[in-house]
């Protein structure tokens, strides 16, 4: 039987805190690589969070050499829209920074994320949070919800690419 193997690193993209995961695959097998965040200071202008933003993704991309970015799609309300504007300034400086490292770039609506994850599109971020933490043999849940969505990302992607073959995602969800 053939080996293997591929590094996904998920990215939930905001303004303020940017979560990511890194996991790898491994003959259906997932491995925590690194999580954590990309904290900007609401103090400083658009753009000066903006380029740190995008530094700290260019350097996670050439420091851990993933095979592919994944990313959730962008949906807002209509009364949110510049929380839509923002958003989507901060997910095209990831784009950029995929571009530039010639690393693929995936997109997932939320409640396909959820349904690859947990098997409900509707499921809430404490389920999200208490599976993702399961299937990673997390001790306790990371402070940020924005690193357990960027790891459902990277999760959602192995599954949904297969990866991790269905038989082998159930039996890592207890049955």
């Amino acid at each position: 039987m053939r080996s293997f193997k591929m590094r996904i690193l998920g990215v939930d993209p905001a303004l303020s805190v940017t979560g990511y995961g890194l996991i790898d695959i491994e003959n259906g097998q997932i491995s925590l690589i690194e999580a954590g965040v990309i904290k900007t200071c609401a103090k400083d202008k658009t753009p000066q969070r903006l380029d740190k933003l995008y530094r700290g993704i260019e350097k996670l991309i050439s420091d851990t050499r993933p095979a592919v970015v994944v990313l959730e799609k962008l949906y807002t309300h209509y009364r949110h829209t510049t929380t839509a504007y923002i958003l989507g300034q901060a997910r095209g400086v990831i784009c950029l920074a995929c571009a530039e490292k010639k690393i693929p770039l995936a997109e997932y609506a939320a409640t396909r994320i959820k349904k690859a994850v947990l098997g409900c599109g509707l499921a809430s971020k404490y389920q999200v949070q208490r599976m993702v933490a399961s299937l990673l043999n997390l001790s306790e849940l990371p402070k940020y919800t924005d690193v357990t969505d960027a790891l459902a990302l990277a999760i959602a992607h192995s599954y949904i690419s297969k990866a991790i073959p269905l038989h082998s995602c159930r039996m890592q969800e207890g049955g």
